[in-house]
């Protein structure tokens, strides 16, 4: 007999079969696929992909023999051989998956662990020739029913199905090894999530009691009453076939909860599958999970992402629900941010692609859609378009400031005509009209602090931390009242401190200064009645002006969005160029927070930025001619990057009680890393890496548990450098010596 996995028992009772492991997992990798109609060639990846242990080597090796056998590349070679020409493509995906099922999914060409030169390499001749009598292969048949309207849709296309197979097969692979293992530990996988077709109506009659609720206790006013028409229109398209929509509503129009009611009662009306709520900043995800859960409980919430690398994090004694769950996606309603979603549906990874099969037949919510990165845009509107048209998805593109990613003349964007949700977005941009806006020009901190003496409630964001910073110390220099602090320079927990107190002193009339950068931006609900920002793109200050008079108590017209240039600091590149644009298109429109303003001002940029929407050429690394598909899956994993800012992780437990608990765990194997670094992902600052590698030589940041977790978890020692109002003064930590110590 020839065996999979093996046990400590030398009787070999308790070994799993080879053709049983490749069976089930055949079996699980064609359940998974079976959404989109992929279940035949996720069958044939199935029994392949362990092929090679057929080996007489990885049979000893099972035994206790010291020997490395390559294992993944026998099926890989078999099915390139004996295909028929009519699945050479689909035979090509499958022989990807196989081959890339533990070390990923590799490049067609290149180095020595391409696959065309790894199945070169490849002795088939040396297995035993019993698997073809253990496994019943038809390579018939293989291809799913996909049309593709252009050689580009084809090749991308097929691209995307080789990855949404690899997936198949790598959880399958995965599970049903897991499961073995589990049996002959006596332990069981916490996998216990409902199906969301279980749960709807009980997820439904919770949300429509907390929206009744909140429209019973809401001000009668008229934002409100706009609010629970959008609620009502929008609701009322959950019955359209699943597609692409947009859902255009002014900042302050409640997107959140209209959105999520409405992916609720569209998947009720199609039987979708999940609900995925995808969003751009780790600044809200944490906010939006939270309302989510305390809406549907944590059985029904999987709040997935995490500063700290979660690959590196494994403790593989003790598996956890929520690090089984962030592996396979398995949770009805999935709160994720956009890079965890894109970089996946890009990755290269067993581990990252795993859940992309559970993408399937999902409600995807992407908040904030303006903020999906430029020099990736046209790959990533290719991923979301292939979900629509082949994989049973509806995506709705949510924001107050749609970025034109419609299809026109010059630019290849998405099917959007006619897919608008909310009910007449140029109107209620007029009806939820609630600032003015005024150019001020050049000011520096002296004028920027003495137009802050004037107002006793402002808000002003700034390009940058190093601004803000300076800005804050000189104000508080000048003795003014109420004056705080915003930026990532703080973690997590400590800026939702903060924003409590903004809330509160607001809400009392009380005199509060907030000098913050542009993370209060993104969906923070804070009202102030004067607001200043630094050039930008017009999308950023529309989003500013989303923060002032945003409930419509005060005259829109004394409620005014003050735009200035900062003196004395320069302006990123990626935002100057954004200024040029917005410049371009300022005097063409009365009201530049107008839709067609907003749609001019993106027109503008996609047009300025031509290839560069395709920066890291992506598109071009998939390519089929006549000798058949040449994908470079490893290549673009690695060039996929949606932020590219290279900051390290630093976790700063400061005179917080859990998170000091938290890290006094790491040095417990039997707690996972998964469920560690969930709990320390509130307490993250992130930093420069030469800021970082700097703390760590003079011993005031350093790994905890490095025998255990790897290099993952990098603590401050000083907690001197960290105060709440400031945050992390990373670059204090060159100024003292080694020889100090700190508890």
């Amino acid at each position: 007999m020839f065996f999979a996995h093996s046990s400590k028992d030398a009787s070999k009772c308790d070994w799993q079969s080879l053709a049983q492991h490749l069976s089930e997992v055949a079996a699980l990798a064609a359940q998974f696929s079976a959404p989109w109609g992929g279940d035949r060639a996720a069958r044939i990846a199935g029994l392949l992909h362990d092929l090679g242990k057929y080996h007489p080597d990885f049979q000893r090796r099972l035994e206790g023999s010291d020997i490395r056998v390559e294992h993944s590349i026998a099926g890989a070679a078999y099915i390139l051989t004996n295909a028929a020409s009519g699945d050479k493509a689909m035979a090509e995906l499958i022989a990807h998956a196989v081959a890339g099922h533990h070390a990923g999914l590799p490049d067609r060409i290149g180095d020595g662990s391409s696959l065309n030169q790894r199945v070169q390499d490849a002795d088939p001749s040396r297995l035993n020739p019993a698997w073809r009598g253990e496994l019943a292969i038809d390579l018939g048949n293989l291809n799913p029913a996909f049309s593709f309207k252009s050689k580009e849709a084809t090749e991308f296309g097929l691209s995307f199905l080789g990855r949404m197979l690899f997936s198949c097969l790598v959880d399958a692979d995965f599970k049903d090894t897991e499961a073995f293992y589990n049996r002959i530990e006596g332990r069981k996988a916490d996998r216990d999530w409902p199906a969301l077709r279980d749960v709807l109506s009980a997820l439904s009659e919770r949300l429509d009691a907390e929206l009744s609720r909140k429209a019973a206790v809401g001000s009668d006013t008229h934002v409100n009453h706009l609010r629970q028409q959008v609620l009502t229109h929008v609701r009322g398209k959950a019955n359209e076939a699943p597609s692409l929509f947009t859902l255009t509503v002014p900042t302050g129009g409640g997107k959140t909860l209209t959105s999520l009611a409405f992916a609720l009662d569209h998947a009720r009306a199609h039987g979708m599958r999940r609900i995925i709520y995808a969003i751009p900043f780790t600044s809200v995800i944490d906010q939006t999970a939270d309302i989510f859960r305390k809406l549907f409980g944590d059985d029904i919430v999987l709040e997935h992402h995490s500063a700290i690398d979660e690959e590196k994090v494994r403790n593989l004694s003790s598996r956890d629900k929520l690090r089984l769950a962030m592996e396979d996606w398995a949770a009805p309603v999935v709160v994720t941010t956009t890079v965890q979603l894109f970089e996946s549906l890009f990755s290269a990874r067993p581990s990252r692609c795993r859940k992309l099969h559970n993408i399937a037949g999902s409600v995807i919510v992407l908040d904030e859609a303006q903020t999906l990165p430029r020099h990736l845009l046209i790959p990533i509107m290719r991923a979301i378009e292939e979900l629509a048209a082949n994989y049973g998805c509806t995506v709705v593109l949510c924001t107050a400031t749609q970025p034109a990613l419609g299809a026109r003349e010059g630019f290849p964007g998405l099917p959007l005509d006619g897919r608008e949700l909310a009910p007449d977005p140029a109107g209620l941009a007029r009806e939820l009209r609630r600032t003015r806006l005024d150019f001020a020009g050049p000011k520096d901190n002296a004028a920027l602090v003495d137009a802050l003496g004037r107002e006793r409630q402002t808000l002003v964001i700034v390009n940058s931390r190093a601004h803000a910073l300076d800005l804050y110390r000189d104000a508080v220099k000048a003795g003014l009242d109420g004056v705080l602090h915003l930026t990532t320079r703080q973690y997590a927990v400590n800026r939702r401190e903060i924003l409590k107190y903004v809330r509160a002193r607001l809400e009392n009339d009380l005199s509060c200064r907030l000098i913050a950068t542009s993370l209060v931006e993104a969906g923070v609900d804070v009202d102030f009645p004067r607001v200043f920002r630094a050039e930008a793109g017009l999308d950023q200050i529309a989003q500013a002006a989303g923060r002032c008079n945003r409930e419509g108590r005060r005259d829109p017209d004394a409620s005014v969005v003050t735009v200035f240039e900062a003196v004395g600091y320069s302006v990123p590149s990626e935002i100057k160029g954004l200024i040029g644009d917005f410049g371009r298109i300022r005097h063409k429109h009365a009201d530049l927070f107008a839709p067609a303003a907003i749609q001019d001002y993106f027109e503008e940029v996609f047009w300025r930025m031509g290839d560069k929407l395709d920066g890291k050429n992506i598109l071009k690394q998939f390519i089929v001619d006549r000798t058949g598909t040449h994908f470079q899956y490893r290549t673009v994993g690695e060039k996929f990057r949606m932020i590219e800012s290279g900051l390290l992780p630093v976790i700063v437990p400061h005179d917080d009680d859990a998170a000091k608990r938290a890290v006094a765990d790491l040095g417990n194997a039997a707690i996972p890393s998964g469920k560690l670094a969930r709990q320390l992902q509130g307490y993250i600052v992130q930093v420069p890496p030469d800021a970082r590698a700097l703390l760590m030589a003079n011993r005031h940041v350093a790994l905890k548990a490095e025998d255990i977790r790897g290099d993952q978890f990098a603590v401050l020692q000083a907690p001197h450098l960290y105060t709440k109002e400031t945050g992390l003064l990373w670059e204090d930590g060159s100024l003292l010596g080694n020889d100090q110590t700190f508890i």
